[in-house]
């Protein structure tokens, strides 16, 4: 997996780009797509690299985080990037087709109403696990991997208890033990595993 900023410069211009026509990313933080978005993105990989056939759903991609980096590094890896959001949807498939990502589906749906079922989900803070969890339950075969920020351990056992998950299958890994920037500093990758 590369953290090589050059390799991710034609998927930066094209970012920059759609944004300047769709807003998908904070205007204020159209400069740092590689450092907040990509390697963010980049950090679910790094704690759990996806194996070549595994299919990964993207719930609520967004303009395409973290699917689009994460597809970029695994390429025999099968990503479907899911919105309820038409024009983000847009700009992901558009980001995904200029890169030439064979490997990358973009769908606009409601995550509940796919019909398959993943081995991975993946997400960005869309939402609190407790509420996430539903959309997707019964929609993966190995886990959930959530970039997450603020107070996650409040998080984890508020969700593990509504959703009668056990918390022995739930890990948390600092960002910054990964990438030391101050911008990670509360920055986590969580995965509950089934």
């Amino acid at each position: 997996m590369t953290t090589d900023r050059q390799y991710y410069a034609h998927a930066i211009e094209l970012w920059q780009d759609w944004n300047s026509k769709i807003n998908v990313i904070s205007r204020k933080d159209s400069d740092f797509i590689f450092e907040h978005h990509i390697l963010h993105s980049l950090a679910i990989g790094h704690f759990n690299p996806f194996e070549p056939g595994e299919t990964v759903l993207d719930a609520g991609t967004g303009g395409g985080f973290p699917g689009i980096p994460l597809a970029m590094n695994f390429p025999d890896t099968r990503f479907t990037l899911c919105d309820s959001i038409g024009k983000k949807v847009r700009v992901a498939a558009a980001v995904a087709e200029g890169l030439g990502l064979g490997n990358v589906t973009a769908v606009n749906a409601r995550i509940e109403s796919l019909p398959e079922s993943y081995d991975w989900v993946v997400t960005r803070a869309v939402t609190t696990l407790e509420n996430f969890y539903p959309w997707v339950r019964g929609r993966f075969r190995k886990g959930i991997l959530c970039l997450k920020g603020g107070d996650v351990m409040a998080e984890i056992a508020s969700f593990c208890a509504s959703c009668k998950v056990d918390p022995g299958s739930v890990s948390v890994w600092r960002i910054n033990d990964w990438l030391e920037d101050n911008y990670f500093d509360e920055k986590f990758v969580i995965a509950v595993r089934k």
